[in-house]
């Protein structure tokens, strides 16, 4: 820590002291950077932002793995470090319906890891937690290696471990970004030129990335906290506080940073059936709660410290704790508390506050390199449950371009910074979606649930005939895309008996309408809409030098050759799975999935191609219908003057026709093991193309055909996924796709692909299915062998085709034998599965290719 001015040159800046700041700066350190700057506006560990407002409860356990991951992950680091009090954590269950989601945190933490995840009965709740009234609840799930962390303790400790140098009271005031680069951090003490810098500022992370030109979707929201005056039912726990800030520069009121570097000495709970958490701190309770309306803060009015405030808190607002103004909620926080604790109904309070922390649309975290500024990279939306984890992978990823935990490498889809999509960053959607993804925090959010807010942003053109066949639309992406038809219900009683009942957890949402399309795609022809997936248009002299260096596979085709490849980063994991056409000798067409895909995968061709190759990424450019069923060869020679028989349009070529008047790129490939075409227009035709085809196959009786039937589809065949089945933390071979490697040209990650492969191949994706039930299996649910959990449900779905549930998941070598038997874990039940050869559907692939 240093009292000098910052230093006029460094190699990396880091914006922000608080919980990530100090991590990355820490972890890049570790990792041998020598030249790291930490900056803050606020005095050094007490900086004002949630970081030292924070009660610091850790509980790990989540439904997303890299989430799950980074917290494990957090907790050894600050263990270790001596600043955090594994006291164990315990979550509460008021109803029926959290008692099976507490079912659901014992099988995702078995899953990723966890150690001894376990339920717990009323009375061994109380056993552990006392205060807590027995009869108010119906069990606990309870995780052992939950805790806490002080932050400010955990502050200093970063600071004194790492050779990086911080700064406090430093105001950043512009960040210099010339050409696409970031070149220096300006600050009221000085400038200070870099070479790449970090924006760990958390609430002021929208502000920051203003100064740099990027509108980032971050967004304040205020939540309250209390802690009683020292309580009788404590009085035999130890306390210090009055001497845990002594000699430190606090901002605001002091009383709030004494308080929360107070530690606990038993289990830390919630109570997420009221949004609601606690914890001692000492001889007294600190109970926290999100049970109030959502209170959003404009990211443009955060502010600064004071003598008389801390920036990241505001004044508790008493109507908000003692009246129910969540929508989801009966009673208020204090009505809640006073019955689940009732020792705590007459106490005053020592402390309170309304501490501000932030959220994305998605709820999930915002890191990685910016896509529009070269050396700027995002540590934001990240709790102190986090951290240390995400600090690790950030500071992996600068150092060696490959973002991992000690474990290995992380799946990074869900949480990189380039993401959003491009109108994520107006203020007024990311403002409303972090205010629901607040509301959602300790809600029990149902499986394929959607936002009601900020619907129709993008549609296809086809969305209004979409509308009058009674789509379903789920948004993807800011997209509007049909999940099923209401038009194709009839075909439900067509197939009945094949079409088997999903009950429960697995079939909410769920229509069998999106079975019946499926089966109905098998034997005759479905027209699906692919205008959520993007084309990137690779063009120039050097076009095929650029994409044989990016892309595993040996793309150097005929014109009218298809080729399916992957990206890969340093560490061979699997950036993007797309389809490499060649159009042109100088020309060719790269496509990828939906979502974050063109964001992701488009940015990452874009930086890596030289000057002579042009990147366009056309996401809405062009618009697509998948064709597919064995009816489809009929309903396209119809539409065109073009020959599409077997030996004129073989498999995986591509031909620039015309479908009535409509220009198209078409493609013979297909998503779903079938008979099929990706047929590519400008947006502007979109509609004359679904017209020309929907009208010539009326007699074929063609249908639509939604997203439901393309996931089992899919699963049937084995296709694989991005985002899902894999991802950054998974390598070609693992992945089982060696077909997609060609080890004799030189690309991208080649070099660890070829260590792992000598090293050999430890864990491999591989297809199971449930030997006596047809439930379907949901993702993040153990797989067991003898008890012991081997891997975990990628994906999950029925296969109306082969008429059995079927699931992906990766195992070790010596289980991925077909006809090893195997156990799943979902919803509280052990189902008995068995290892399959893929795919399972259509294995000589005689349909696709007829």
């Amino acid at each position: 820590m240093s009292t000098s001015d910052p230093p006029e040159r460094t190699e990396t800046v880091v914006i922000g002291a608080g919980a990530v700041g100090c991590s990355v700066a820490y972890h890049l350190t570790e990792l041998g950077a020598e030249d790291v700057t930490v900056i803050d506006q606020g005095p050094l560990p007490v900086t004002g932002g949630s970081s030292v407002h924070a009660p610091g409860i850790m509980f790990q356990t989540s439904p997303s793995k890299i989430q799950t991951k980074a917290a494990h992950y957090t907790s050894r680091l600050l263990s270790d470090a001596g600043v955090y009090d594994e006291v164990g954590g315990i979550e509460l269950a008021r109803s029926e319906e959290r008692m099976d989601f507490l079912r659901r945190r014992v099988e995702w933490a078995t899953s990723y890891g966890l150690p001894e995840p376990e339920l717990l009965s009323p009375e061994e709740v109380t056993e552990h937690l006392p205060m807590v009234n027995e009869d108010e609840i119906l069990g606990g799930y309870y995780s052992p290696t939950d805790g806490r962390v002080d932050g400010i303790a955990a502050l200093q400790w970063y600071m004194q471990e790492s050779s990086a140098d911080f700064y406090g009271d430093t105001q950043v005031t512009d960040l210099d970004v010339e050409g696409g680069e970031v070149n220096a951090v300006v600050t009221d003490r000085g400038r200070i030129d870099c070479d790449r810098c970090v924006m760990a500022t958390n609430n002021w992370g929208y502000q920051t990335g203003q100064l740099a030109g990027l509108d980032l979707p971050i967004a304040p929201v205020e939540h309250q906290y209390v802690v009683t005056e020292p309580m009788e039912e404590l009085s035999d726990e130890e306390t210090a506080v009055g001497d845990n800030t002594t000699g430190l520069d606090v901002p605001g009121d002091r009383d709030i940073a004494e308080y929360m570097s107070e530690g606990p000495t038993r289990p830390v709970g919630r109570d997420q059936d009221n949004s609601l958490y606690f914890r001692n701190h000492g001889d007294a309770l600190g109970m926290g709660s999100y049970n109030h309306e959502t209170l959003s803060v404009d990211p443009d009015d955060m502010g600064e410290n004071s003598e008389e405030r801390q920036a990241s808190v505001r004044g508790f607002t008493e109507e908000h704790w003692t009246k129910p103004t969540h929508r989801n909620r009966e009673k208020s926080a204090k009505q809640a508390f006073d019955e689940l604790l009732p020792a705590t109904e007459d106490q005053e309070y020592a402390v309170t506050e309304n501490g501000i922390f932030v959220f994305t649309p998605d709820g999930m975290p915002a890191v990685g390199p910016t896509a529009a500024v070269d050396g700027l990279w995002s540590g934001l939306a990240i709790w102190w449950t986090h951290s240390g984890g995400y600090g690790r992978i950030l500071a992996e990823w600068m150092e060696n371009g490959v973002p991992r935990l000690p474990s290995g490498p992380v799946d990074t889809g869900g949480i990189h910074v380039q993401r959003f999509e491009p109108h994520a960053g107006e203020k007024d959607f990311f403002v409303d979606r972090g205010a629901k993804r607040y509301e959602q925090v300790y809600s029990i959010v149902e499986p394929r649930w959607q936002p009601d807010d900020h619907r129709t942003l993008r549609t296809s053109p086809f969305y209004h005939q979409q509308q009058e066949l009674g789509a379903e639309f789920y948004q993807s992406g800011g997209w509007e895309s049909p999940q099923y038809y209401e038009e194709n219900a009839d075909l439900v009683e067509r197939y009945a008996d094949r079409i088997p009942e999903q009950d429960g957890w697995q079939g909410i949402n769920r229509s069998p309408i999106e079975a019946a399309e499926h089966l109905h795609t098998r034997e005759n022809v479905s027209m699906f809409d692919m205008t959520t997936f993007s084309s990137i248009m690779v063009e120039g002299s050097d076009a095929e030098a650029f994409l044989q260096r990016v892309c595993s596979n040996d793309v150097e085709i005929d014109v009218g050759q298809v080729r399916y490849s992957l990206l890969l980063n340093e560490g061979g994991g699997i950036l993007a799975d797309i389809t490499v056409v060649r159009l042109d000798d100088d020309e060719y067409m790269v496509t990828t999935g939906g979502g974050n895909s063109p964001q992701i995968h488009g940015n990452w061709l874009k930086e890596h191609a030289p000057e002579t190759v042009s990147v366009t990424v056309e996401e809405g450019g062009k618009t697509t219908i998948g064709l597919w069923g064995p009816k489809s060869r009929l309903l396209l020679q119809r539409c065109t003057d073009a020959d599409v028989s077997n030996s004129g349009f073989p498999y995986f070529r591509a031909k620039q026709i015309y479908v009535g008047e409509v220009p198209v790129i078409a493609l013979r490939v297909s998503y779903v093991g079938e008979l099929g075409w990706e047929l590519w227009a400008p947006t502007e035709y979109g509609q004359k193309l679904w017209e020309t085809l929907w009208e010539e196959g009326q007699d074929l009786d063609v249908r639509p055909m939604g997203g439901g039937a393309l996931s089992s589809m899919r699963l049937e065949k084995g296709y694989r996924l991005w985002g899902t089945d894999i991802d950054t933390d998974s390598n070609p071979l693992e992945a089982g796709l060696p077909f997609a490697v060609d080890m004799d040209t030189d690309f991208i990650g080649k070099e660890a692909l070829q260590a792992a492969k000598d090293a050999g191949i430890d864990n491999r994706i591989t297809p199971l299915t449930l030997d006596d039930s047809t439930d379907i299996m949901l993702s993040g649910r153990p797989v067991l062998k003898d008890g012991e959990a081997i891997g975990y449900v990628q994906a999950g779905d029925f296969g109306y085709s082969i008429g059995e549930s079927i699931a992906y998941t990766y195992v070790p070598d010596e289980y991925a034998e077909a006809g090893t038997s195997v156990q799943v874990q979902c919803e509280g039940e052990t189902y008995d599965a068995t290892i399959r050869d893929e795919p399972l559907f259509d294995p000589g692939r005689d349909k696709i290719l007829r």
